[in-house]
């Protein structure tokens, strides 16, 4: 019971701590709506289970150890964030706030986009490694480790989605749209800040 109390409290502590996720899911909400929102979701659970897969396999611990194939890691999430976030910056501005009239990220889209974002974030890489070395035991059974896999995941679709419904209500949305030449700008920085950091960070 202390190990599921300790690895519940640790995976609500990360999952809404901001971070690139948040951001990214803010951006897809408030500019393609509530669907895109959801699906972006889908995917940054998905990616939680691809660290929680590799990590059960021991490739975690072998990413912990080895600080060049963290460090490879690590930059190819930092270049993505600031791809992404590049992009942000420098998307036109649609005038236009009828939200019934604008064009949509495809539903594969989104989900590839949430999917990546968490997948090659290293923050994450080190959330779940930490936690199962730190806090799952030697005597945990696999079936319960998956557990906890899925918990974690499930736990980032949850606020996630939590996040999409509120960003993508329409008249949130509509106000946001009135200035999202500047949340563009401002949304697009933080990413681009968060992968430089990420990408520096020792």
């Amino acid at each position: 019971m202390t190990e599921l109390l300790a690895v519940a409290l640790i995976t609500v502590l990360a999952v809404v701590s901001p971070g690139a996720d948040f951001a990214m899911i803010v951006r897809n909400s408030y500019l393609y709506g509530r669907t895109t929102g959801l699906v972006a979701a889908a995917g940054v659970a998905a990616g939680v289970l691809v660290h929680v897969t590799y990590t059960m396999l021991g490739v975690g611990l072998l990413i912990a150890s080895s600080t060049t194939l963290f460090t490879v890691i690590k930059l190819a999430g930092a270049c993505y964030l600031v791809y992404i976030g590049v992009r942000t910056f420098l998307a036109r501005a649609d005038l236009d706030v009828d939200l019934g009239s604008r064009p949509g990220l495809s539903r594969l889209g989104a989900l590839r986009t949430g999917f990546l974002t968490n997948a090659l974030n290293p923050k994450t890489t080190l959330f779940v490694v930490s936690t199962f070395t730190q806090v799952v035991g030697p005597d945990t059974g696999l079936w319960q480790q998956a557990g906890y896999g899925l918990f974690m995941s499930l736990a980032h679709l949850g606020w996630f989605g939590l996040v999409a419904l509120f960003f993508s209500h329409s008249h949130l949305r509509t106000a946001m749209l009135r200035r999202q030449k500047v949340l563009n700008r401002t949304i697009g920085s933080v990413l681009v800040g968060l992968g430089v950091t990420l990408g520096l960070a020792r």
